[in-house]
């Protein structure tokens, strides 16, 4: 893969300080997505699977009510290209002649969707959204069932009760047995956010070392690290302005990586750790995929890739240019959507939590 993205050495060496946090260090491999056209050949979010042409697309049977307001997925995708070519070119028209005619065939369908008027007909079963596609040769830690080395995952873009997030599919498949590929999959008639949409991304797959997030710590190690007598100790450099918040230095630039990844600590903040575990065995689950609303925040900004540092440190960016957010993808409250997975048998059935 020739995208390339660098994760900056942490300004801290984690283990020097504090030893006691040496055997909780974790690989992850962060996915580093970037707006491109992938193929179903490669790793991607967003982009098309290599899903057989015999196989029955997957459809989400859950309650799915319309509101009669949103938009299908080619009208969000249309209306982000349509702004990214303004911001382009400023003095261009506000639709292209193809951006018009597609424009006016959703027109037709909406006007005529919404002049059935309430209550409004809810499409379903709904076709599910590609979100990802994942090689083994890409993703060395996905650990696939025997004989597997892809992983697809879809969902279906609407909130779902009782925790208000898309519900997931996970699909391993052995990619040298997919033949006749299925060349235009069904798509839904319409999604509830449009960040529920992803744009195609190509992947940059790096893999890092990660410590968890303060809140997964013992009661005695987040004292550790809280504590800045200790930091001082060390002379390891940290800004005095931490002094009384130690452990957010911690957790925003030593602990667990921001944007989309696999395995690794997970991103907690909204609750406490969660810990979950597999309906079939009883094992506590593992972190497979963090779908990321961002790739970095204002307090996760040092783990920009060095490719995107002038990005990161801008002053700000175009409708639709959000450098932290090439993907599209927006869950929850600007959150992530982390998928589960049993380490004692991938092919369990996962679950995933909105964080």
């Amino acid at each position: 893969m020739s995208l390339v993205r660098t994760t900056p050495p942490r300004p801290v060496d984690v283990a020097a300080v504090f030893p006691e946090l040496a055997p909780l260090a974790r690989a992850a491999i962060r996915l580093h997505p970037r707006a491109g056209s992938p193929s179903v050949f490669e790793s991607s979010v967003g982009g098309p699977l290599l899903w057989p042409a015999d196989e029955p697309w997957p459809h989400c049977d859950g309650s799915h009510p319309g509101s009669g307001m949103s938009r299908s997925p080619a009208e969000i995708r249309l209306e982000r290209r349509r702004l990214a070519r303004l911001h382009r070119d400023p003095h261009g028209p506000q639709y292209t002649p193809e951006e018009e005619a597609i424009k006016e065939r959703n027109d037709a369908v909406f006007m005529e969707r919404l002049d059935a008027g309430p209550p409004w007909p809810a499409e379903s079963p709904v076709p599910m959204l590609p979100v990802a596609q994942l090689y083994l040769r890409d993703i060395a830690m996905l650990r696939p069932p025997g004989g597997a080395d892809l992983l697809q995952v879809l969902w279906c873009p609407y909130d779902h009760e009782p925790d208000h997030k898309p519900s997931t599919a996970l699909f391993w498949r052995t990619a040298a047995a997919v033949v006749d590929i299925l060349a235009a999959p069904p798509e839904p008639y319409e999604a509830d956010y449009d960040g529920y949409v992803p744009e195609p991304c190509l992947l940059a797959p790096e893999q890092i070392t990660e410590y968890p997030n303060s809140l997964d710590l013992s009661a005695e190690l987040r004292q550790l690290v809280g504590d800045w007598s200790r930091w001082q100790a060390a002379d390891v450099g940290v800004d005095s302005s931490y002094a009384d918040y130690p452990t957010e230095f911690y957790d925003g630039e030593l602990a667990d990586a921001p944007g989309w990844k696999v395995g690794g600590w997970p991103p907690w903040g909204r609750t406490d750790p969660y810990r979950r575990f597999c309906a079939v065995c009883d094992a506590q689950m593992v972190p497979l995929l963090t779908i990321a609303s961002f790739e970095w925040d204002g307090g996760t900004r040092g783990w920009a890739p060095y490719e995107d540092a002038a990005a990161a440190f801008a002053a700000g960016h175009a409708a639709g240019q959000n450098p932290t957010q090439p993907t599209a993808v927006e869950v929850g409250s600007t959150d992530n959507l982390q998928l589960y997975v049993c380490p004692a048998s991938p092919e369990h059935p996962h679950t995933d939590l909105i964080q």
